[in-house]
C-alpha cells in the first residue's frame, strides 16, 4: 500500500471532496471549516479517506475475489444475500490490515489526544461516496461505532466500517438504487465524541417530514447518545419552530410534544463500548432539553441550511444530527445532509388517502407518512422472524433495524413499538412509500400473526392501527393548471396536525379554525377548572388537574401553552395568509363533558340556544376562562410573531353584547387595531343580518355562519333526523338572508365570507354568492378544489352574462 495521503482533518475537507471521504465526511468537512467560524459548534476529526479502501482492494486482489462472490446474486433469496455479505465483508476487513494505514491512522489519533486528552473518546463513522445524495440518503445502510478508545480499537473500528460496505442492508440497497457494487467506495470520519450521554442528542429536518411543508424547523430529541433515535429505540421529544418568524426575530417555541424516552445509551467499559439504561420516571416526564436549545438548534439548523443551499443553488432541505455536550454544556452539530424524501415531491398533484370504515383501535403512535394500507400481521421479536415474512404482510416488531430493508421494501406497513418519526427506520419508510406508525408501547402483545389489520397515517401527526381490513380510497387531484377565482377559497379547519398538509392545498387562508377542537383534544380540561382549579368540586378531579399539569407553575399556563401552540401551528402553516380564529363555541352540554366540566355548567333543556359564544365571554360563569383564551391568543400575535391572525366572535346576539366582548378582549391584552388586530363576527342568527350596519360599526369583518343561520331562519333543528329535510340553504328565504348579509357587510365596506359546505355542495349557491361578490367561501378541506372549479364556473357565467 502507497504511503498516500490516506489521512485529510475536517479543515481541509469540503463538499467538493465527496468521491474522496464520502457524503457524511464532507459534510463535516463543510460543517467544521465554513461553519464553526460562524458560532457553528462541530467536533475536530479527521478523514480516513476511500483510497485507502480501493487501494487495500486493488493492491490484495480482494476486489477480484469480491466480484466472483457476488456475481448472480439474488436479493430476494435472504439467506443467500446474507450468506455472500458476511463473506463479502470478511474479506474486505482482512484486505485493510495494512501497516502503513495503520501507522497514518495512529499519527492522527495522536493529534487528536494533543487536543483533547490522552483518554479522548472517538465516534468511528462510515461514509460512502454515494451516501447522502439528494435522491438517495444510504441511511443506516453502513456501520458507526461509538465510545472508541485507543490506537488498537480505533484502527479495529476504521477497518469493520470499511468492511460494513457489505452489509445486508447495503448490498440491497445499492441494487434497488441501480449503484454499482464496485463504483462505492467507502471512507471513515473520525472525529471526537461528544459527551451527549451526560446530556441529550437528536436529529433535526428544516421541514415537516411528514408533508414536506417547507417553513418550518422540526427538532427531535433524546437523553443520551445519538444512537438509539437513529435506530428507532426510543421515542424522543419533538418541537417545532417557525422560520418566517424567526427570522424575523421572535423566539418562540411553536409546539411540542414529549417522547417516551425509557432509556438513554452512555458510554459502557470493556468489550461493548455503549449501554442503555433506564431513564428515571421524572426525567422522562421532561423535555430533555430547554427551549432555548431548541430555539439555538433550529438557528443552527437555519444557517446550515442556508449555507448548503446557496452552494446548490436552489433552496435544499436539510437533514442534521446534533448532541449537547454534558461536560461543557455547548450544543454541537455533528452530521448534516440533505433531506431526500419530502423534499422530492412534486406538488402539481395532489394525493389524499381517505379511510372509509371504522373499526376498534388497536393502537396509536407517531404517523409516518401519510397513506393507508391494510393485510395480515408478520410479528417479528427476532431476526429468524424474518425468514417468513411474505409481500404485503404488515410488519410489526419492537423495532425495526436497518438490517431489515430488504423485508421493508415488500411489506404493506411498518408497525413498531419504539422509535421516533427521524429514526432510520422511518427514513428508509418514506423512501419506500410505505406506511409506517412507530411508538406504539405493547403493540407486538396486543396483535398476533396471522390477523388482519388496517394501518392508517391519514388521520395528522397520529397514526392508528385499527382491527381488521378496513375499506379506504385514494384521491388523486392534478393542481398544475388551476384556475383559481377572483373569490377567496379558504379552508374550515381545527386539527393542528393536519394544519402543515391542508396548507399546501391551494387556498388562500383559514376562513375558519376551530378553537374548540384543540381544547376538547389537546387540553381536554375545563378551562375553569384551569384558571379556578380551587373551585373544581370533586377531589378525584383536582388531583387529575394537579397530574395533568404537573411541571407547570399553575394549571393556568398549560391551557395557555397547549391553545397557544394549537392555534399557533395552525396560524404558522398558512402564514403570511389570514387565518380567523373563532372563539371557544361549545355548547354547555359539551362544556360539561370536559374533565372536571360538570361543576361549572348549567343544565338546559335547549343548550343550542343557550349559555354559548359571546354571552359566556364577560359573564362571571366563564370570565376566567375567557382570560385563558385571550392569554392564548395573544401569545401567537405577540410572542410567536403570527398577526396573521384573526379573532372571531360567535354566537353574537345583541349589539351590546358585541361591545362587552370587544372591552373584555382589550382588557385581557386584544386590543382591537393593536398590531394590526382585526375582530370579526359570525353572522349567524337573524338579528346579525337585521342590523349588519350597526354590527358593521363594531366589527373588521363578517362570516356568515350557514348552519346556525339556515337553522334560525327555517326554525329547523339541525340535529334532528325526524326533520332534517326542511333544512335546505337554498330555499327562498335563506337566500334573502344571505343576499342581506353579503350586501350590507360590502355597504359599510366590511370583509364578508362564509364557512360552510353550501357552496361545495350546490353549485348554484356558490354562482349566487359570487353574484353578490362575497369576498371568501370556507369549506372543508376535501371540498377546496372542488369549491375553486365551481367558483370559477360561477364567476365566468356571471361575466359572461349566462
Amino acid at each position: 500500500m502507497s504511503n498516500a495521503a490516506y489521512v485529510r482533518w475536517f479543515k481541509d475537507i469540503g463538499l467538493s471532496d465527496v468521491g474522496m471521504v464520502g457524503g457524511k465526511t464532507a459534510s463535516l468537512g463543510e460543517l467544521y471549516s465554513a461553519l464553526s467560524p460562524k458560532g457553528i459548534a462541530v467536533p475536530n476529526g479527521f478523514a480516513v479517506t476511500a483510497s485507502a479502501y480501493r487501494s487495500a482492494l486493488q493492491e490484495t486482489g480482494a476486489g477480484e475475489e469480491l466480484r466472483k462472490l457476488l456475481a448472480g446474486l439474488d436479493k430476494r433469496r435472504i439467506s443467500d444475500l446474507a450468506r455472500r455479505a458476511a463473506a463479502a465483508r470478511k474479506i474486505v476487513y482482512a484486505a485493510t490490515d495494512r501497516a502503513e494505514l495503520r501507522q497514518e491512522i495512529a499519527r492522527a489519533y495522536r493529534q487528536l489526544q494533543r487536543e483533547y486528552g490522552a483518554n479522548v473518546a472517538l465516534a468511528v463513522r462510515s461514509s460512502a461516496t454515494a451516501e447522502d445524495l439528494p435522491n438517495a440518503s444510504f441511511a443506516g445502510q453502513h456501520d458507526s461505532f461509538l465510545n472508541i478508545r485507543g490506537e488498537r480499537a480505533l484502527f479495529d473500528a476504521c477497518r469493520r466500517c470499511f468492511a460494513s460496505i457489505f452489509t445486508d442492508r447495503a448490498i440491497s440497497y445499492r441494487i434497488d438504487n441501480g449503484f454499482d457494487h464496485f463504483k462505492v467506495a467507502l471512507s471513515v470520519a473520525v472525529m471526537k465524541m461528544v459527551r451527549s450521554d451526560l446530556a441529550s442528542s437528536g436529529v433535526i429536518f428544516t421541514l415537516d417530514t411528514e408533508s414536506g411543508f417547507r417553513d418550518v424547523v422540526f427538532v427531535t430529541g433524546a437523553y443520551g447518545l445519538g444512537e438509539n433515535i437513529v435506530q428507532g429505540a426510543v421515542e424522543p421529544d419533538e418541537f417545532y419552530v417557525h422560520k418566517p418568524t424567526f427570522n424575523a426575530g421572535f423566539r418562540t417555541v411553536l409546539s411540542r410534544r414529549v417522547g417516551a424516552k425509557d432509556k438513554k445509551m452512555v458510554y459502557a467499559r470493556g468489550h461493548a463500548t455503549t449501554r442503555n439504561v433506564p431513564v428515571p420516571a421524572r426525567a422522562r416526564e421532561r423535555f430533555c432539553v430547554s427551549d432555548d436549545d431548541v430555539l439555538n438548534l433550529a438557528g443552527c439548523a437555519i444557517e446550515v441550511e442556508d449555507h448548503y443551499s446557496a452552494k446548490a443553488g436552489h433552496p435544499l432541505p436539510m437533514d442534521v444530527e446534533w448532541a449537547k455536550d454534558g461536560a461543557d454544556g455547548k450544543l454541537y452539530i455533528i452530521q448534516a445532509r440533505p433531506e431526500t424524501v419530502a423534499s422530492r415531491r412534486k406538488p402539481d398533484a395532489l394525493e389524499t388517502y381517505v379511510l372509509k370504515g371504522k373499526a376498534a383501535v388497536l393502537g396509536e403512535g407517531r404517523a409516518v407518512g401519510e397513506k393507508i394500507a391494510a393485510g395480515k400481521v408478520r410479528l417479528v421479536t427476532r431476526k429468524q422472524d424474518l425468514r417468513g415474512f411474505r409481500p404485503g404482510e404488515v410488519l410489526v416488531a419492537p423495532a425495526t433495524s436497518p438490517d431489515w430493508e430488504p423485508v421493508m421494501k415488500i411489506a404493506a406497513a411498518i408497525v413498531t413499538e419504539h422509535g421516533g418519526r427521524t429514526c432510520h427506520a422511518a427514513i428508509v419508510a418514506r423512501e419506500l412509500g410505505v406506511p409506517a406508525v412507530v411508538g406504539i408501547a405493547g403493540i407486538t402483545r396486543t396483535v398476533k400473526s396471522g390477523t388482519a389489520v388496517t394501518v392508517s397515517c391519514a388521520e395528522g401527526d397520529i397514526g392508528h392501527v385499527y382491527a381488521g381490513s378496513l375499506p379506504f380510497e385514494v384521491e388523486r387531484v392534478a393542481t398544475a393548471g388551476l384556475k383559481r377565482p377572483r373569490t377567496e377559497i379558504m379552508v374550515n379547519l381545527g386539527n393542528p396536525e393536519l394544519a402543515f398538509k391542508t396548507a399546501m392545498v391551494p387556498n388562500d387562508g383559514v376562513g375558519l379554525a376551530r378553537m374548540e377542537f384543540i381544547i376538547n383534544q389537546h387540553i381536554g380540561i375545563h378551562p375553569m377548572a384551569l384558571a379556578k382549579p380551587d373551585q373544581v368540586k370533586s377531589a378525584k378531579d383536582r388531583q387529575m388537574v394537579r397530574q395533568l399539569t404537573r411541571g407547570y407553575a399553575k394549571p393556568a399556563d398549560f391551557f395557555v401553552e397547549r391553545l397557544s401552540e394549537g392555534v399557533g401551528t395552525i396560524a404558522a402553516a398558512f402564514h403570511p395568509r389570514p387565518v380567523i380564529v373563532r372563539l371557544s363555541d361549545f355548547k354547555t352540554n359539551e362544556y360539561a363533558s370536559l374533565k372536571a366540566g360538570a361543576g361549572f355548567e348549567p343544565r338546559e333543556e335547549n343548550p343550542m340556544l343557550g349559555f354559548r359564544g359571546a354571552a359566556r365571554y364577560a359573564h362571571p360563569a366563564y370570565a376566567a376562562g375567557f382570560a385563558l383564551e385571550c392569554a392564548a391568543l395573544r401569545r401567537v400575535r405577540n410572542a410567536m410573531g403570527l398577526k396573521n391572525l384573526k379573532v372571531m366572535i360567535p354566537f353574537c346576539r345583541r349589539v351590546e353584547e358585541a361591545r362587552n366582548v370587544i372591552q373584555a378582549m382589550a382588557t385581557h391584552g386584544l386590543k382591537q387595531g393593536d398590531n394590526g388586530l382585526e375582530i370579526y363576527m359570525m353572522c349567524e342568527i337573524p338579528n346579525n343580518v337585521i342590523l349588519i350596519d350597526r354590527f358593521a360599526e363594531l366589527f373588521d369583518g363578517f362570516s356568515i355562519g350557514s348552519n346556525d343561520l339556515t337553522q334560525l331562519t327555517l326554525g329547523v333543528d339541525r340535529d334532528s333526523d325526524i326533520v332534517a329535510f326542511d333544512f335546505d340553504e337554498r330555499d327562498p328565504g335563506m337566500l334573502a338572508m344571505l343576499e342581506m348579509a353579503v350586501t350590507g357587510a360590502k355597504r359599510n365596506r366590511r370583509h364578508v365570507g362564509i364557512c360552510g359546505e353550501a357552496p361545495a355542495n350546490y353549485p348554484e349557491i356558490a354562482q349566487f354568492l359570487a353574484g353578490l361578490g362575497i369576498d371568501s367561501i370556507s369549506v372543508n378541506p376535501s371540498s377546496v378544489l372542488r369549491t375553486i372549479g365551481a367558483v370559477y364556473e360561477a364567476e365566468r357565467n356571471a361575466d359572461s352574462g349566462e
